[in-house]
């Protein structure tokens, strides 16, 4: 079997011998004579991985005993609604920061449980950017302030992050542990899990334990907070193939260290942005000062070239590198899971290419 080099945005490259070791467990997990697919939530087996899962991300994202970690189904967009709904009281608004396509789907979502003010916005435009912290327009009084750490149609980071009287919320779905940063600093964060984390349909929930008190009784007891503390993300059945996978991308990530993962992943990058640095044939679309080390979004001289380059990468075995259908243009996604050899491979084709067609 060959494995290409996949550079998708989501759902993404899971680390080998992550799947490897799920592929081993399939049929009969732990001696049990079960898949842990089959197996009983409330069962041994699947508890040992739940805690696992809960105490491995609980320690890479540095959580004190006031926060709890948690396992909701539905993805980054459901929480574009559980946020507002738990966070939002009568009467309150919510400060968002638009930096994009992502920002923007948060915005619209929240507008429908109350009122929304808007920061700052520069999503729509090009280079991508985000917002600086002197544009910031926040209300005094916030119920919170909302904004998307990276986002991954336009390339645009946050490289640090702005501080805010009102509790800090972030959707970190597409670098979630790609680099360290201070939990402490949020209220709440949350992340789909199927960029850097694993399969899709599941988000990570952190979030401050006090924040989840806020919920109004009219708010549907599976989508408050604080019944996934109470009951340990165990109130329903919960997607526990999904989490199983989850818990052993944890111990992947604990194995290469985020301090290494960051360092790899700015290096990673770094090889792609310096031949878009080289200008002519490509050209980055986000500014310099906020491009993501996780999303590397670029343009060819026109459509045509575009649409040949990624019919020619597929080819050579590179996966993944159309742009979003809203925007065009050429996306690299190179997660942690992303080797430095498909990086290096991407590079090596991309130079190729332009030697034959600039």
């Amino acid at each position: 079997m060959a494995r290409v080099y996949n550079f998708n945005a989501g759902p993404a490259v899971l680390p080998q011998e992550v799947l490897q070791e799920a592929q081993r467990e399939l049929l009969d997990f732990k001696g049990s004579g079960m898949s842990i697919l089959e197996s009983s939530h409330r069962g041994k087996e699947y508890d040992a991985v739940h805690a696992e899962a809960v105490a491995n991300y609980r320690q890479l994202l540095g959580c004190s005993d006031d926060y709890a970690v948690l396992f909701v189904a539905g993805g980054a967009s459901m929480q574009f609604a559980m946020v507002p709904m738990n966070l939002l009281g009568a009467g309150q608004s919510a400060d968002y920061i638009n930096s994009g396509a992502w920002a923007g789907k948060a915005i619209k979502e929240a507008a429908h449980i109350g009122k929304v003010n808007v920061a700052a916005d520069c999503g729509k435009e090009i280079p991508a950017r985000v917002p600086a912290p002197a544009e910031l327009k926040l209300t005094p009084g916030a119920a919170y302030v909302h904004l998307t750490s990276n986002e991954t149609i336009s390339g645009a980071q946050w490289k640090t992050f702005p501080k805010t009287e009102a509790p800090l919320v972030a959707d970190m779905s597409s670098d979630i542990l790609s680099r360290p940063f201070d939990i402490n600093q949020f209220g709440l964060v949350y992340a789909g899990a199927q960029k850097n984390l694993g399969p899709s349909g599941i988000a990570l929930v952190a979030i401050r334990k006090d924040l989840a008190e806020r919920a109004a009784a009219n708010v549907p007891t599976i989508m408050r907070y604080k019944t996934f503390i109470e009951e340990n993300s165990l109130y329903n059945t919960p997607p526990s193939f999904s989490i199983y996978i989850m818990m052993l991308v944890s111990r992947w990530i604990l194995k290469q260290g985020l301090a290494n993962l960051h360092r790899q992943n700015a290096a990673k990058a770094g090889l792609i942005y310096a031949l878009l640095d080289a200008g002519g044939f490509y050209k980055g679309t986000a500014r310099t000062e906020y491009r993501s080390d996780m999303n590397i979004t670029f343009r060819l001289p026109s459509e045509a070239l575009e649409e040949t380059f990624v019919k020619e990468a597929s080819k050579q075995g590179l996966k993944g590198l159309k742009g979003h259908r809203s925007v065009g243009g050429i996306r690299a996604s190179i997660y942690n899971a992303c080797p430095v050899e498909g990086v290096q491979a991407l590079v090596t084709f991309m130079k190729e290419f332009e030697k034959k067609n600039g």
